[in-house]
């Protein structure tokens, strides 16, 4: 569904409506559900520990943590939608700076280097995968 929107006496923009937003978003965060736990899951196979402070983490757990906060960052681009000048490139630059921030805990995580390289290649995948699929649903 798509929404009208005069922007002046000469012009139209075509918005699409919130439910494509949320069906396009909800469909990248299966994807990248899907490619997190996968990446947890082949982590093992090639020589990569997934333990952090000696557990080892459950690669379902990297895509209900990725779902998690795929949905969190859903909630954000519905706001934008509704409140930013300018959504698209708002959304951009917070879930790029918030993809940063959360490399963070990984680099201070109580494991191997290449366990900490497997997580954070986890939060890139996750964030190449949703941020321009809901970024092409904000106008």
């Amino acid at each position: 569904m798509s929404v009208t929107t005069a922007t002046d006496a000469t012009t139209t923009t075509t918005r699409p409506g919130l439910g494509s937003l949320l069906l396009h978003g909800a469909a990248a965060t299966v994807v990248a559900a899907v490619a997190t736990t996968a990446i947890a899951a082949l982590g093992p196979v090639v020589g990569v520990s997934t333990d952090m402070a000696g557990q080892p983490i459950p690669a379902t757990g990297f895509g209900f943590l990725t779902v998690i906060f795929c949905l969190v960052g859903l909630v954000i681009a519905t706001a934008l939608r509704r409140f930013a000048r300018t959504p698209r490139t708002t959304w951009i630059r917070t879930t790029v700076g918030l993809t940063v921030l959360s490399l963070v805990p990984d680099v201070l995580a109580d494991s191997t280097v290449s366990t900490i390289i497997l997580l954070m290649l986890t939060h890139v995948v996750a964030a190449a995968v949703v941020i321009p699929a809901v970024a092409r649903r904000l106008v």
